[in-house]
């Protein structure tokens, strides 16, 4: 079973060989058996990659995440198709129930807010009641907003009201870091599990082909932001990025048992597709560290 996240950021050249993927730069050669790796993510614009080698990765069912010159991820390799009867399974994606995609939604941000509660506790924050406020409002469709709501609130008492996301510092550059490792994680899942990542059931961007993983992994952005929270002053370098990387083989709590972070998106994911056309009930992510 694969369990490496794997970042490329010095390296020459990678290519395969024998079923290993070969990382040469001008001193050593190295070599990681594929059956190792889940992710590899490519931090340099100046690696060379064989064709050959990303036939390889795709086969094998390996994540792949390019970064640009900031190192910041732009871009990954997703293959066409690794379920065998992903054609019946997007067929049935386009004609999900809109009442039960409705509903869906409202335990998704329910879920959401509920980790944030708990962070806020976690740090002992007095907006964590407001927050739970906000949970007992959330609609079907979450057509009052209580999401936007709760966001402002959570993320102005972890990072100061002076904080806005997605301007251009250093807080938020660790906090999409981590977010398009996430973000990738979900894709993975989605795809193996023979749907299409455009068609969302919230976020439906037409440039967006990534709208039903940003709507699956709303829950789980509570892992990065504790992280991050907590490692706020350290500088945004190579081995910060690769603490953040390895939060996904940490443990957490997933119904009564104790999973990899890696583990539980390809359960939880498995699961919400499941509720959108059968009749099992939503399992949600509840931020405890296993």
């Amino acid at each position: 079973m694969s369990f490496r996240t794997v970042v490329i950021s010095k390296a020459n050249k990678i290519s395969y060989k024998n079923r290993f993927l070969v990382v040469k730069d001008d001193m050593d050669e190295n070599y990681i058996h594929l059956s190792e790796i889940d992710t590899l993510i490519v931090d340099s614009i100046s690696v060379s990659i064989s064709t050959y080698l990303l036939k390889e990765l795709v086969t094998n069912k390996i994540n792949i995440i390019f970064c640009d010159e900031k190192h910041n991820p732009f871009a990954e390799l997703s293959p066409y198709g690794i379920c065998y009867n992903s054609s019946k399974k997007i067929s049935k994606q386009t004609k999900w129930n809109k009442d039960k995609i409705s509903k869906l939604w409202q335990l998704i941000i329910k879920n959401k807010i509920m980790n944030q509660m708990i962070l806020l506790k976690k740090i002992h924050s007095k907006n964590s009641d407001l927050l739970m406020k906000y949970i007992d409002e959330v609609t079907e469709n979450d057509k009052t907003n209580r999401e936007a709501h709760a966001s402002k609130v959570y993320f102005n008492s972890l990072f100061t009201k002076k904080f806005v996301r997605n301007a251009d510092d250093e807080i938020n550059a660790k906090l999409n870091y981590g977010y398009a490792i996430l973000l990738s994680n979900f894709n993975k899942e989605i795809v193996a599990n023979g749907y299409l990542t455009q068609i969302g059931i919230n976020h439906k961007s037409e440039y967006n082909k990534f709208n039903l993983a940003c709507d699956l992994m709303e829950p789980f952005r509570v892992v990065i932001d504790n992280f991050v929270y907590y490692t706020k002053e350290k500088p945004f370098n190579t081995e910060y990025k690769l603490n953040l990387v390895n939060l996904f083989n940490n443990k957490f709590k997933y119904g009564n048992k104790n999973y990899s972070l890696k583990d539980i998106i390809s359960f939880y994911t498995k699961n919400t597709l499941q509720y959108l056309e059968e009749n099992n009930e939503y399992k949600e992510f509840i931020f405890y560290e296993g």
